[in-house]
């Protein structure tokens, strides 16, 4: 199952436990392949290097590495009219249709205000690891 990570997900799953690390859990296991878009690749490494900046010892750059190795990256698609309130947030929307993909997963409300958009499901880490992962 191909799946758009929202950048809180991402790092949160890289850096705590909980439902996001259950969710890399799934691509490390090869349940789940994570889709990314340049735009979203770039937002990943920005919010990495902040955090390096922060707090000694906390390292993205071989998570993403390895996500851009193993996940699958589209092109970005610029969408005709906004989704979410906050613009900065359809990335992750376009990335999934442009993908193919059925799901983004997000602890963002903005994003999950949206629900479902051109058959693109937006869940929340709990709710996506209760529909996907359990069992």
């Amino acid at each position: 199952m191909r799946v758009v990570l929202d950048t809180n997900v991402f790092v949160s799953g890289v850096f705590f436990s909980g439902p996001p690390a259950r969710i890399l859990e799934a691509w490390r296991d090869g349940k789940i392949v994570p889709v990314l878009s340049p735009s979203i690749l770039e937002e990943y490494r920005r919010v990495g290097e902040e955090l390096a900046r922060r707090y000694q010892g906390v390292e993205l750059g071989p998570f993403l590495s390895l996500l851009v190795a193993s996940g699958e990256v589209v092109a970005d698609r610029a969408l005709n009219e906004p989704v979410s309130r906050d613009p900065d947030d359809d990335k992750f929307t376009s990335c999934a249709v442009e993908a193919g993909a059925r799901v983004v997963v997000s602890g963002d409300q903005d994003l999950l205000e949206v629900g479902d958009w051109q058959g693109v499901a937006v869940m929340s880490p709990r709710g996506f690891v209760d529909q996907y992962l359990s069992g």
